[in-house]
């Protein structure tokens, strides 16, 4: 019997997210245990920074560089984009003080989201589907009836392929309201 889409795929694709909620619940925990709220306020930059760098494999992938191996250029964006989200989301901590920071960390949030949609589910899925549609034939079911049986893993599938008219533009929005975040915080800073 073949493991369900659900079971395979979107169950590990909700353990990475839960994982990256809970280690920024735990950092903003341990931040506050140990009287160090303060080094969350400067978390802000080299998370940037990381998500910045993370860019390298999107300039690879439109061939605005050339150097460089886009299977590994794809694991560095993963884990810096995760990482540098990470310690965004540790800065953004659980405090409430300005709408701009919060609509960036949203837009980044669906951002991540898109890109483990991308990265955890799409291929995955693909693959699984086609498994399935070929264990279902070689059991001997008619084509109307291995439809039948991948339908809704099928409409599943069709729906995560619509990833990348997501992932891009909203990781413009966030760029866009992280800009505005940053310039705020320099137009405002004290800087006494």
């Amino acid at each position: 019997m073949t493991t369900s889409l659900w079971r395979q795929h979107i169950l590990p694709f909700t353990l990475v997210l839960g994982l990256l909620a809970a280690a920024t619940l735990a950092g903003d925990y341990f931040l506050h245990q140990l009287n160090l709220v303060w080094v969350g306020r400067y978390l802000g930059i080299p998370g940037t920074l990381l998500i910045m760098l993370s860019l390298i494999y999107s300039l690879r992938k439109r061939k605005v560089i050339t150097s460089g191996n886009p299977k590994s250029l794809l694991a560095f964006h993963e884990f810096t984009a995760w990482l540098g989200s990470l310690l965004v989301l540790i800065h953004a901590g659980i405090h409430f003080n300005a709408i701009l920071p919060w609509l960036a960390v949203v837009a980044m949030g669906v951002n991540v989201i898109s890109g483990l949609v991308g990265k955890l589910l799409l291929d995955r899925s693909r693959r699984h589907v086609q498994a399935e549609r070929e264990d279902f034939q070689v059991r001997g079911l008619s084509q109307s009836e291995v439809a039948q049986a991948v339908f809704w893993d099928a409409v599943a599938l069709d729906a995560m392929t619509k990833w990348r008219k997501v992932h891009i533009p909203i990781f413009m929005v966030f760029v866009v309201l992280a800009l505005g975040h940053i310039i705020s915080i320099f137009l405002f800073w004290g800087w006494r």
